[in-house]
């Protein structure tokens, strides 16, 4: 019985150690991920379209990018539920402003109740989707105006922006692996890059 019980408290100990150990190096490849990601498309918003209003820098691409540069392990953060949940809800958002233009308190929740619904159905649930529909519903005259447009730009570009920033900074260490079970991890990888580099050295021993 007390062999169990210090065999708990042995377990428990290290399970605590873990999940309060502080690794700095993920902070920082958080932090590079979130500042970049976020950072090119507030770029694009200033100097690319710097007469329209404020209609490519989503609200919602900063919650995603809490998943995808901070919980890259969540199922939510995955490629398939980042861009399939924010093109869905888009679709969603603006189809329900377009039957309800004037009814607020029934398109606003209209949009978000649907919009995870949509979700749920494909499989790509993403909790800031939720956010771009209603974007699209309460947003500014300009997002308003674009109408299945929001879809592709600002939603859609902006999403792949965020994903392509999150291969690269979510892959720069072996201990950081984004996306999780993927056929496309192994080609962005620290490890399969390294595995690439060798290869190519030992084909060139070779050659020689």
């Amino acid at each position: 019985m007390k062999k169990r019980i210090k065999r708990g408290y042995r377990i428990s100990k290290y399970v605590l150690y873990k999940e309060t150990l502080i690794d700095y190096r993920e902070f920082f490849w958080t932090f590079c991920g979130a500042f970049f990601g976020i950072g090119i498309i507030a770029f694009l918003q200033s100097f690319s379209i710097s007469k329209m209003e404020n209609v490519f820098l989503l609200g919602s691409f900063g919650a995603s990018s809490v998943l995808i540069y901070g919980a890259i392990q969540s199922p939510l953060a995955q490629p398939r539920n980042l861009i399939g949940g924010h093109v869905v809800s888009s679709i969603i958002g603006v189809t329900v402003y377009k039957i309800f233009p004037d009814l607020i308190w029934v398109s606003a929740p209209m949009a978000v109740a649907l919009s995870i619904v949509a979700m749920q159905i494909t499989k790509t649930l993403h909790p800031p989707g939720g956010a771009t529909a209603l974007i699209a519903v309460i947003g500014t005259p300009k997002i308003k105006e674009l109408g299945y447009l929001y879809v592709l730009s600002p939603v859609l570009a902006g999403t792949l922006i965020l994903f392509a920033t999150a291969l690269i900074f979510n892959n720069m260490t072996t201990s950081r692996e984004y996306p999780t079970n993927s056929r496309l991890t192994k080609y962005f990888t620290l490890k399969s890059i390294r595995s690439v580099v060798q290869k190519m050295k030992r084909q060139k021993v070779r050659d020689y």
